[in-house]
């Protein structure tokens, strides 16, 4: 399931992301105690959380926090400025503290990491089409951490962008596979092993003659001893290595510290 930011009011939902809030709609009755933005989008974070994307709704929301779903179009005027308001909170999490004086390697680092973890604890988020931005304060200053770390590598603008588009979504794609492996035993309560466990002796079966025929992804999964969906967080911190391998080559070709 796949949803896009930023498709609710521009004026209200910048206006919501950015502290600013028009006020309440007209024609309704008063604000009751207790609640708030605050309030309704930690509400709504609760049941992505634990429920998925697919169970959000004003409705939920509402329930979770003993409202209608009528009472809440007083502080958000809908799910979609829900949506914008939920990805920024998330994302606001991150504690955007850098090891810069370890050198920009460690910095893209520990925002990889940081930004990584944040995923998996909202895998939510991953269902967010990265089409549109939010353009929240938490999602920019999230890029403007990344641009910090990467600072003293002095790339070119045109290299800049592409490593900070590369790490970005290596980021989430790696985070994406992870989460969706977490989720897919609980799905189809199948776990894991069960499932590569009756497709491998069935593909034995079948392709006597596998090692024959896929003779570099037999050698792989040998020398590194495991299959491929184990793909966690030795998996993304092998391949953040060989993308920053990749930038820091492009420093020393292109000039830079």
């Amino acid at each position: 399931m796949t949803v896009y930011a930023g498709q609710g009011d521009a004026h209200r939902s910048l206006a919501l992301l950015w502290g600013a809030p028009a006020g309440p709609r007209t024609g309704r009755s008063g604000p009751k105690p207790g609640l708030s933005v605050d309030a309704i989008v930690s509400a709504g974070i609760a049941v992505a959380d634990a429920e998925g994307m697919a169970a959000l709704s004003m409705r939920a929301v509402g329930e979770r926090l003993g409202r209608t779903a009528m009472a809440l179009y007083t502080y958000v005027p809908g799910k979609a400025e829900l949506l914008d308001l939920m990805h920024d909170r998330a994302l606001a999490e991150l504690p955007g503290e850098l090891p810069l004086l370890e050198g920009w390697r460690a910095a893209v680092e520990a925002w990889a990491e940081q930004l990584y973890a944040c995923y998996l604890r909202h895998p939510w988020v991953l269902r967010i089409s990265q089409a549109r931005p939010v353009l929240g304060p938490a999602e920019l200053a999230t890029m403007e951490s990344l641009l910090t770390a990467l600072r003293p590598a002095e790339l070119a603008p045109e290299r800049l962008r592409g490593a900070v588009a590369a790490l970005w979504q290596f980021v989430r794609g790696t985070a994406a596979t992870t989460a969706d492996a977490r989720g897919a035993a609980a799905a189809t309560g199948v776990t894991d092993e069960d499932w590569w466990n009756a497709r491998s002796a069935r593909l034995a079966e079948l392709a006597p003659d596998f090692q024959d025929r896929f003779p570099l992804l037999t050698a792989l999964q040998s020398a590194t001893g495991a299959a491929p969906e184990e793909s966690g967080q030795d998996a993304f911190r092998t391949g953040l290595a060989v993308l920053l391998d990749g930038i820091a080559a492009g420093v020393s070709v292109h000039g830079g510290p």
